[in-house]
């Protein structure tokens, strides 16, 4: 289901195309125009910017039955919380996909440039039964999929790669090779990265490495040729992901008593560039 109609028409008249380190394919798929078609479903994935992220968890209270779990999988911070207050706690679960450096070409055409990891998780305690089935339904599809029973884990371990990426590129329009290849760049990415690492293990945040510096680069890396959604965003003059992204790192730096000025002043760069953000 999507909002804009040139895109459901396209998937509706020739399947959706997609290329990547995937492959070539198109797929024939189900690409209903409004919910009314669509009928109560055992799973809804919200995979909307966070901007939208309120009207697409009211718009899809006609799809929920009584077991219906809500799956967000939004970039940054709070989204799933932002979520849960329209819907319910007991409904949203969290998913983070991360490391594939995904685009829209065009209505009915998508691109990735990587093919890694997709991780789930409840919002609070341990990896329940429907969890499970979830990430069963995602593995069948094809995706590698990890389940977590420390949600802040698997929030923080991207959102620290994101960090690294998003506001830097977005600044100088570049991909991600653009920041990696340049040592002025990548100081100012991985201090970002380095300032969202401290804020985590201030907040006693357990994370799967100790340098956030190689594990941000070893992030980009794999997806060199990505643009970050927020560059793309930036370009088309849509508003832009910042405030859950590098714009979260300062005020969850304060909760804790530490500072982010990195990631205040990249922050205040592509809001200045992106006056709609």
């Amino acid at each position: 289901m999507d909002v804009w109609a040139e895109h459901v028409d396209a998937m509706r008249t020739r399947g959706l195309m997609v290329e990547g380190a995937s492959g070539s394919r198109t797929v024939r798929i189900e690409a209903p125009a409004a919910r009314a078609e669509m009928g109560v479903c055992d799973l809804v994935v919200i995979a909307t910017k966070a901007v939208d992220v309120e009207a697409a968890a009211a718009s899809v209270k006609p799809l929920l039955g009584p077991d219906t779990v809500v799956l967000p999988i939004q970039n940054g911070l709070g989204s799933a919380d932002r979520i849960a207050a329209i819907l319910g706690d007991e409904r949203v679960a969290i998913g983070v996909v991360g490391g594939f450096g995904a685009s829209m070409v065009g209505p009915g055409h998508v691109h990735h440039n990587a093919w890694e990891l997709v991780r789930l998780g409840e919002r609070k305690g341990p990896t329940t039964p429907r969890i499970r089935r979830i990430a069963k339904t995602w593995a069948e599809a094809g995706f590698r999929v990890q389940v977590y029973d420390d949600v802040d884990q698997l929030v923080w371990e991207k959102l620290i790669c994101n960090v690294c990426f998003s506001g830097t590129c977005t600044i100088l329009e570049r991909p991600i090779h653009g920041v990696l290849d340049d040592p002025a760049a990548w100081e100012v990415a991985s201090a970002c990265a380095r300032e969202a690492h401290a804020v985590a293990r201030a907040r006693g945040i357990t994370l799967g490495f100790d340098d956030p510096v190689a594990y941000a680069r070893a992030f980009g890396e794999r997806i060199p040729d990505a643009r970050p959604s927020m560059l793309l965003d930036v370009l088309a003059a849509r508003p832009c992901e910042i405030d859950v992204i590098n714009g979260a790192i300062p005020p969850a730096a304060r909760a804790v008593g530490l500072a982010a000025p990195v990631n205040e002043t990249v922050t205040a760069l592509v809001k200045a560039k992106s006056p709609l953000s």
